[in-house]
């Protein structure tokens, strides 16, 4: 069996940077899970690593032009992503302010005006989707990504075989997908990849 060819990644750096796809979706794979284990040390948090590492790669995305001025690859991207940690470690401080903010006000029934951080559209087109999936394939996703819930567990509270789970999740998430890289422009691959963490 012949071995399969390393990654030349200074040639698929130049194809990102003039928009190619396909390149893109090559070091997004190559380099996603190595990366989700470092944020994860950090976090402690399968969700935030994927919300981090997504991030990342958007910012990636959408900044290629600027590729050809990158010495390094490898350290640009690890910046981008240590920088999209502190960012959101930093936002999940301020929300934690902002609750004990609003039970302490809550607890001497004082009126205070709290404003939440402005949605992001990305995530805006996701709840979209979702809101037009089918009902029982919506209830079953809404379980899988927003509870945490485990397949068997959906299987029990829905009646469901685990089987019948995991087909209603596959389907929602090829209608996202396919919804937020029409509506983004983004390349696919970088819509819900929450499935590719283990």
């Amino acid at each position: 069996m012949a071995r399969k060819s390393p990654l030349n990644i200074s040639k698929l750096i130049s194809e990102v940077s003039r928009g190619n796809e396909r390149a893109f979706a090559e070091i997004f794979y190559h380099y996603y899970l190595g990366l989700g284990k470092i944020v994860f040390k950090v976090t402690k948090s399968r969700e935030l690593t994927e919300e981090i590492v997504q991030d990342s790669f958007i910012k990636i995305w959408l900044r290629r032009d600027k590729l050809g001025d990158i010495d390094s690859f490898e350290n640009y991207m690890h910046v981008v992503v240590r920088n999209e940690t502190i960012t959101v470690l930093r936002r999940i401080a301020s929300q934690k302010a902002s609750l004990l903010k609003l039970e302490k006000a809550m607890a001497e029934d004082d009126v205070v005006e709290l404003f939440d951080s402005p949605v992001d559209n990305y995530r805006q087109l996701i709840d979209d989707a979702v809101s037009k999936l089918p009902e029982q394939q919506r209830k079953v996703y809404m379980m899988s990504r927003y509870d945490r819930l485990k397949y068997s567990e959906i299987a029990a509270q829905l009646d469901l075989s685990p089987t019948t789970v995991q087909k209603h999740i596959q389907l929602a998430v090829a209608f996202i997908r396919n919804h937020v890289s029409r509506e983004t422009g983004l390349p696919i691959v970088l819509v819900l990849t929450t499935l590719i963490m283990p």
